[in-house]
C-alpha cells in the first residue's frame, strides 16, 4: 500500500506546490510523451535524474521514495516480462543489449511513476478540481474525479487495517498455492467492499443534505491564475519536448554499453 501513499497530497509550502495544476499536468503529459518516444536507456536515465530537483524543491522526498519502493514489484515484473519476451522473440544477439533494453522498459515505467507522484504529492485535490472546472469540464465529472483521488489513499489505509486485523485472527495470506492465496484474500475484499459502499452512501446523503446540484451555475471562492513560475515551467517543458522530438528523429543515441566500451578503449593502458 506504500505506492498509494506516495500519491497522497502533502500540504507544504514550496515553489512546486504553488504552481498552477494545469501547468503541472502539462509537464506530466510532456514527460509521458518523452518517455514513450525513447526506448533507449540513456535518455530515460537522464529524464529520471532530471526530475529529482523537482522532488527536492517540493520537499516530498520521503513520500516520493515511498512511491518508488512501492513500484519495485511492478518494475521487477516489467523487467522479467521484457527479458523473457525479448530473449525468445526479440532476436537480440547480445546479452548486454538484452539487459539494457529490459532495464530501459523498466525505467520508463519508473519515470512515469515518478512524474505522477510529483504531480499528486504537490497538487491539492481541491485545486485540481478547480483547474478541471476552469478548463471547461462539467462540474459533475470534476467532482467524481477529485472524490476518487481522495478515496484511493483512504481505501488503501482501510485495506491495510483489515489485513492487519485478519492476520491477528490467524489468517495466513502467503500460504498455499495460487488458488489458495486468492481465496485467502476473500476475507479482505468483502469488508473492504462493504466499507466502500457504506462510505459512498454516507457521501450521497451528505451531498443531498447540502443540496448538491441545485444550482447550475456555481461560483468558486478561488480562481486559478498563471504566475511567472508557471510560464517558466510551461516554456521549459515545451522546449524540452521539441528538443526530445528532434533528438529522437535526427540524433543517433548510443547504448550505455557502447559508451562504457569506448571509455575503456580510449583510456591509456
Amino acid at each position: 500500500m506504500s505506492m498509494f501513499n506516495g500519491f497522497r497530497f502533502k500540504r507544504s509550502s514550496s515553489p512546486i506546490h504553488d504552481l498552477d495544476p494545469r501547468v503541472k499536468f502539462l509537464y506530466v503529459c510532456i514527460v509521458f510523451i518523452i518517455a514513450i518516444l525513447f526506448n533507449q536507456l540513456l535518455p530515460l536515465l537522464i529524464l529520471f535524474v532530471g526530475q529529482i530537483p523537482l522532488v527536492l524543491l517540493s520537499r516530498v522526498q520521503k513520500e516520493w521514495l515511498r512511491s518508488m519502493r512501492g513500484s519495485i514489484i511492478f518494475a521487477a515484473l516489467i523487467f522479467v516480462t521484457n527479458w523473457i519476451s525479448r530473449y525468445f522473440y526479440g532476436g537480440y544477439g547480445s546479452w548486454t543489449l538484452l539487459l539494457e533494453h529490459s532495464l530501459a522498459m523498466t525505467l520508463r515505467f519508473i519515470v512515469l511513476i515518478e512524474s505522477f507522484s510529483i504531480f499528486f504529492l504537490t497538487t491539492s485535490p481541491d485545486h485540481l478540481g478547480l483547474a478541471l472546472e476552469q478548463s471547461g469540464i462539467p462540474y459533475e465529472f470534476c467532482f467524481a474525479f477529485t472524490t476518487a483521488i481522495r478515496f484511493i489513499p483512504v481505501l488503501a489505509e482501510e485495506a491495510q487495517t483489515i489485513i492487519d486485523a485478519q492476520r491477528a485472527r490467524g489468517l495466513e495470506l502467503e500460504k498455499g498455492n495460487f488458488i489458495k492465496k486468492v481465496k485467502n484474500y476473500i476475507p479482505i475484499l468483502i469488508p473492504l467492499i462493504v466499507n466502500a459502499i457504506r462510505r459512498s452512501l454516507e457521501l450521497a446523503e451528505a451531498m443531498e443534505s447540502r443540496a448538491w446540484g441545485a444550482i447550475n451555475k456555481r461560483t468558486n471562492l478561488y480562481v486559478l491564475k498563471l504566475g511567472r513560475n508557471d510560464y517558466y515551467l510551461m516554456a521549459v517543458s515545451i522546449v524540452i519536448l521539441i528538443l526530445a522530438i528532434y533528438v529522437s528523429m535526427y540524433v543517433p543515441i548510443p547504448s550505455v554499453s557502447q559508451i562504457i566500451s569506448s571509455i575503456f578503449s580510449s583510456s591509456p593502458s
